[in-house]
């Protein structure tokens, strides 16, 4: 890949070049009088940069090469019917309206630009140009994408920021005083509705430890410096502070799991549950819950208390994200398979694995962080004949930037800063020195976590009525697959928050557990699954990773399947044929969905379209991993000292042992002393925003 820097130096000798280049052209043609357009290059309507990607891309005729464009319209009229039938196509979005200037910004395919040029409403279209940032984090995800999607036809539509919805901070406590927490954007109020510290520390407004600070604003900060460069996903989000790990960083599972049954009991647990009486999760509209710490998977996810507590919150409706944690390679450095934590081992949570996105906003060059966890899940169990069986479940789900993170810096309010900073002092960024609004940076999974979970709170703002397998579904569905990383790494693909919401918004609102198979799932036309970020356009994932394998087909975003309500993980009704391979058994699924058994590693195209590294029934669901002696990549043997099947190979990895080395009582915040050192080292490139 090619990894590569952005130069501010270059950047603005090249705005410079282009604005001698216009003024220059402007004298020209005043002197020589104005030069007549030749029927194939566009009107002058059009801006220069604008033109010259048409002619490029062949004018009028780039439809076919699926380019997209940002654009700034400047309308000098009320918009017109074919103007507004424009805005309204599928992959036309209106980012934002400023009505005083007469202008929209969009986002559309660039063959449009040249049919925009002939309406005599249109001024003028230019490119959208990045003046100051806007925020890496945000602009990467496609989150600045949807922020003002609803602005169409002079209509004042829905700002999208997580406003209403709730997400709870399982962590380390929150800074509540810090201003990324603030009501509004002077930076005034707060939108932390709730806070009890589970630790016994009795410190419910305090982050000493500095972790569960720099997550919740990861999900839902507000950016404490100017031009929004350090907002999180929902920025307008409330927050619920659970605090379960102490001044440290370490917690017990029995706080944890003391945490996460409060959110399913009433307000007033002397009282029964009513109508009056509702449950902490109603009352303060919890619909996420984030968990960016865990446990070794030590036990099988059918017995850990984490994942099965984990799987009665899901099936109350409310969305969990989960850490894959931060074991994704052993100390010389070799990858490390095998070492998902738990609760990110249950098959109903979201799994979040951590990319590197080397501080570009283009995903073109995005990889997988070298301590991010990988699968398969550990966990074990012993059967009826005594044999010790293994989970073996694909995950993570999906993967979301977690290197080098800038986010809220807990302090005391009193100059002093937190456990995390004092310990490591280059973590702060150095770019704010006041209480309540310093930043530091932090990597990791736990990092990576936050931005899905506030990803899930844009969604269910969009549609309140999906259900937590719809958001799993649609945000694996509409990942980026990474070209050169396998599915034990990354899951379906990279977080991408633009086609999530926008499949989200398509999404009927009626659908429930009486809805019949097969049913419509969407109000309209599939959406086209592609997304362009910064200029790079790249295909959906259009397929889901289930525990021994995946799903594909057009079906699963055209019809409903009874997988997608409450009390299913997306993983039932597949059975293992006669043939050895995974089918439908016709009651749960439609029989157009194709479903495989196997891992592959990805050349970027839709899920499952690269090199096979586990085919069609050698990786099934009985506990076991199956092989032939087939080799995985570069041929490196793949092994924890005890016998997987016969022979199993992987190609550039090692299993981690069994977790015998770490205890099963003790959390930390992503588990370990490699989580840790992640954590404050992430991979050595350019730091992001």
């Amino acid at each position: 890949m090619n990894y590569r820097t952005p130069s501010r130096v270059a950047t603005l000798l090249a705005i410079f070049s282009l604005l001698a280049h216009l003024c220059v052209g402007t004298v020209g043609s005043a002197a020589g009088g104005a030069k007549k357009e030749k029927a194939s290059e566009p009107p002058a309507k059009i801006s220069n940069k604008l033109r010259e990607r048409l002619r490029r891309s062949g004018g009028s005729n780039a439809s076919g090469s699926g380019e997209t464009a940002q654009v700034i319209l400047q309308l000098n009229g009320k918009p017109s019917g074919r103007l507004n039938a424009l805005l309204n196509r599928t992959g036309v979005h209106v980012r934002a309206r400023h009505e005083n200037f007469d202008t929209l910004a969009l986002d559309l395919p660039l063959a449009a630009v040249d049919e925009l040029s002939t309406l005599d409403e249109v001024h003028f279209v230019s490119t959208d140009e990045n003046v100051v940032s806007a925020g890496h984090v945000v602009t990467t995800t496609g989150t600045e994408m949807i922020r003002n999607a609803g602005l169409v036809s002079g209509l004042l539509g829905q700002t999208l920021d997580g406003t209403g919805v709730g997400i709870a901070i399982v962590d380390s406590g929150m800074d509540v005083s810090h201003k990324a927490f603030a009501l509004k954007l002077d930076l005034s109020g707060s939108r932390v509705k709730f806070k009890k510290d589970f630790t016994g520390e009795g410190k419910t407004d305090k982050d000493f430890y500095g972790h569960g600070t720099h997550v919740a604003a990861s999900a839902a900060g507000l950016s404490t410096v100017s031009g929004g460069a350090y907002e999180g996903i929902a920025k307008g989000a409330d927050l619920i502070n659970l605090r379960v790990l102490d001044s440290l960083g370490r917690g017990r599972i029995s706080d944890l799991l003391s945490a996460l049954s409060w959110i399913l009991s009433p307000v007033d647990p002397s009282k029964p549950l009513s109508s009056s009486n509702p449950t902490n999760a109603t009352r303060y509209n919890i619909r996420v819950v984030n968990m960016s710490l865990g446990a070794p998977a030590v036990d099988s996810y059918r017995v850990d208390p984490l994942c099965l507590a984990v799987r009665k919150l899901v099936d109350a409706g409310i969305v969990v994200v989960a850490a894959a944690g931060n074991n994704g390679k052993d100390a010389s450095g070799a990858k490390l398979y095998g070492a998902i934590h738990s609760p990110g081992d249950e098959p109903s949570a979201i799994t979040v694995g951590a990319t590197n996105t080397f501080g570009t906003d283009a995903r073109d060059d995005d990889g997988i962080a070298t301590y991010s966890s990988r699968g398969p899940t550990r966990g074990s169990w012993v059967d009826a004949a005594g044999a010790r069986q293994f989970d073996n479940l694909v995950k993570p789900d999906l993967c979301a930037p977690g290197n080098k993170l800038i986010y809220a810096e807990a302090d005391d309010g009193g100059g002093n800063v937190n456990n995390l900073v004092k310990q490591n002092p280059k973590l702060d960024s150095g770019l704010v020195d006041s209480d309540n609004r310093r930043l530091m940076y932090l990597s990791g999974t736990s990092m990576a976590t936050p931005l899905v979970a506030g990803a899930a709170a844009l969604m269910l703002q969009a549609n309140p009525k999906l259900t937590p397998n719809m958001v799993k579904m649609i945000l694996m569905y509409t990942a980026q697959p990474l070209p050169g990383f396998n599915t034990l790494e990354q899951g379906a693909g990279e977080l991408n928050v633009e086609g999530a919401i926008r499949l989200a918004k398509l999404v009927r609102t009626d659908l429930n557990a009486s809805t019949p198979l097969g049913a419509p799932l969407l109000t309209g036309a599939a959406p086209t699954p592609s997304t362009t970020v910064a200029g790079y356009t790249f295909p959906w994932a259009q397929g889901l990773v289930l525990d021994y394998g995946y799903a594909t087909g057009g079906e699963l975003l055209t019809k409903y399947q009874k997988v997608y309500g409450t009390g299913f993980l997306l993983s039932d009704g597949m059975l293992l044929g006669a043939d050895g391979h995974l089918m439908s058994d016709g009651t749960i699924w439609t029989s157009s969905v194709a479903f495989g058994d196997g891992v592959s590693l990805s050349d970027g195209s839709p899920l499952f379209g690269g090199e096979r590294l586990f085919g069609d029934g050698m990786f099934f669901g009985d506990g076991h991993l199956m092989s032939d002696g087939h080799l995985m990549s570069d041929g490196h043997l793949m092994s924890d000292g005890h016998l997987m099947s016969d022979s199993v190979m992987f190609g550039d990895g090692i299993l981690l042992s069994d977790t015998a080395l770490f205890g099963d009582t003790i959390l930390f915040g992503d588990a370990n002393i490699a989580a840790q050192s992640a954590q404050m080292e992430g991979d050595n490139t350019t730091c992001m925003q």
